[in-house]
């Protein structure tokens, strides 16, 4: 069994996720970052979130969040995860809208609070259109014509990342 959440091919540190398991790391997060445009201008905001298996849904405040839920625009949402030896990101695109009062029982029903003690009157759903996600193996960058380099390999049952590296032929 690997040491890492998701086994790679060997000595390929970036796994590209499948929709599964793209879905699996969503289910099992709670924030993540709402980007879309706004007037021009690209804004990005945390967010606490809820995934139901299709669907993200979020709650808001009056504000640029909500507006861009009316417009129905189109967004981008990331989320990640970070750990000693190893990281993820899932990447979500797809059109955000307010959720119809005769579904507001149901997403309650999800468990989402808010994070922080402000009112989020406001519930918003992120229909997915596209995902994708990859995970990796943290080592140190290997450098041209370095003979260290990053090893993995799937049968074994942990892996050791080369060294620290070299603090004089560091990358620019």
């Amino acid at each position: 069994m690997s040491a890492y959440m998701f086994e790679h091919q060997k000595d390929q540190p970036v796994l590209e996720l499948t929709r599964q398991q793209a879905e699996l790391l969503l289910r099992n997060t709670r924030h993540g970052r709402l980007a879309f445009l706004s007037e021009g201008q690209v804004e990005i905001f945390p967010v606490n979130y809820i995934f139901d298996g299709e669907k993200l849904y979020f709650r808001t405040a009056a504000g640029t969040k909500l507006t861009a839920a009316e417009a129905h625009s189109m967004v981008a949402f990331e989320t990640d995860g970070i750990l000693p030896d190893e990281g993820w990101s899932v990447v979500v695109r797809g059109k955000v809208t307010p959720v119809a009062e005769e579904h507001i029982d149901y997403v309650r029903g999800l468990g989402i609070a808010p994070w922080i003690p402000t009112f989020k009157d406001f519930f918003m759903s992120l229909n997915i259109e596209a995902i994708s996600g990859r995970h990796f193996i943290f080592a140190r960058q290997p450098e041209r014509g370095d003979t260290r380099t990053f090893t993995y390999d799937p049968d074994q049952p942990f892996s050791t990342p080369p060294e620290d590296p070299d603090p004089t032929r560091l990358s620019r």
